[in-house]
């Protein structure tokens, strides 16, 4: 049973260390993640330092305060795939851990492994925040990729005194998580977004429609694990109902990792007249207003920790067909917001998508009710919980 923030109950102010390679503005579900507890806990009257990569020339190297967050930024001269070399890492890690009180490491990672082992030198216990099991595309050196952040994960995990999953179902259901069950928790992720401007998203409303078409919505990086192809080539399916839909995607779709864009270009030029690209939206208030604008937002991917870019949706008022994935069918199985298609199988994802448009009314909640489900001050108070439960006496 996860430990509530009433039975451990207040106390003084804690000194919380988060490891990631990127944040804010790096625009990730895992860092957004990172970035909401943060704030959310120096709300709180916590001092919480996030140790990353400075990973574009866009953010100030060294020290800077974000939102009552101390962000330190690393010197990262070597890029490989997603990850960075940082030669100042190792001692600049080392002294911060001797300041706080409780480090929390969010994997996968490439320095996770480094982390617990000068954890445990400077005498600080480990709180993992796994958020999803490493998933590259098909590749002989991706495999290997693959197997040494593996044994890296599980170098961490066995000096970790708790390791915190996104959901019981993912928990349940992951490689990397089966030898540490007796250490997992499972925490909801923190879910933050502002009620939609109604006429702001009817105006963009009619301005992404074409004709009388509906609006499919996607929200998220243009990536193999994503499977956007998957619901472009839907359209076959949602075509012999509604020829003048329209997906439209927001999100970053030319990645420097991946080569998911340049492959299904063919697709795309296909059904180009069907397709929109908003590009990347910085503004939580104009992704509530994209939400509330679209009739369905669909997200086809193979793996998901959660995807929380579905929840949003649904406190925007639109239904959801996901893939019926571990993790990632968690929302619409609590809420009953929408409805789960078949992982990898875009006729599947067009039939589902054709019954919540015809239906949507049996899917839409009351933004209250998907707000209860998925609290964020209850993800708060168990994050806060955690913490204090395995921070230094």
């Amino acid at each position: 049973m996860p430990i509530t923030y009433a039975e451990k109950g207040s106390g003084c102010k804690l000194k919380i260390l988060m490891l990631l390679l990127y944040y804010h503005p790096h625009p990730t579900g895992l860092t957004y993640l990172a970035q909401v507890i943060a704030e959310g806990l120096v709300r709180r009257g916590h001092e919480v330092t996030v140790l990353v990569a400075r990973h574009t020339k866009k953010t100030l190297l060294g020290e800077s305060m974000l939102n009552g967050v101390r962000v330190i930024r690393l010197w990262a001269p070597v890029r490989i795939s997603r990850g960075f070399i940082m030669p100042s890492y190792p001692w600049r890690l080392y002294r911060q851990l001797r300041k706080h009180d409780i480090v929390t490491i969010f994997t996968p990672s490439f320095e996770c492994a480094l982390a617990a082992f000068l954890a445990r030198i400077a005498g600080l216990k480990v709180v993992a925040s796994h958020t999803s099991d490493l998933i590259l595309p098909e590749g002989a050196a991706n495999k290997i990729v693959t197997r040494v952040m593996f044994a890296i994960f599980k170098f961490m995990a066995r000096r970790s005194a708790c390791i915190i999953s996104l959901s019981d179902d993912y928990a349940d259901n992951s490689a990397w998580l089966a030898p540490f069950s007796s250490k997992v928790r499972a925490i909801y992720p923190p879910i933050a977004i502002p009620e939609p401007d109604v006429e702001s998203a009817n105006r963009l409303r009619k301005k992404l429609r074409q004709s009388d078409g509906p609006l499919i919505g996607f929200s998220g990086r243009f990536v193999e694990e994503k499977r956007p192809e998957l619901l472009i080539q839907s359209l076959e399916v949602i075509n012999t109902k509604y020829p003048n839909a329209r997906i439209v995607f927001t999100g970053q779709h030319e990645i420097p990792y991946e080569d998911t864009w340049e492959r299904h270009r063919p697709l795309m030029e296909r059904f180009s007249s069907q397709l929109k690209f908003l590009g990347l939206l910085e503004s939580k208030q104009e992704l509530a207003n994209f939400y509330a604008a679209c009739d369905v937002f669909v997200l086809p991917s193979d793996s998901e920790g959660f995807a929380m870019v579905q929840v949003e949706a649904m406190l925007c008022g639109t239904p959801v067909v996901m893939t019926d994935i571990p993790g990632g069918r968690v929302p619409v199985q609590e809420t009953g917001m929408g409805k789960l298609a078949i992982p990898g199988d875009w006729r599947s994802i067009g039939e589902t998508i054709l019954k919540v448009l015809d239906d949507p009314e049996t899917y839409i909640k009351p933004r209250e009710k998907i707000a209860e489900t998925f609290s964020l001050e209850d993800t708060l108070d168990q994050y806060e919980a955690t913490f204090r439960e395995f921070a230094r006496p």
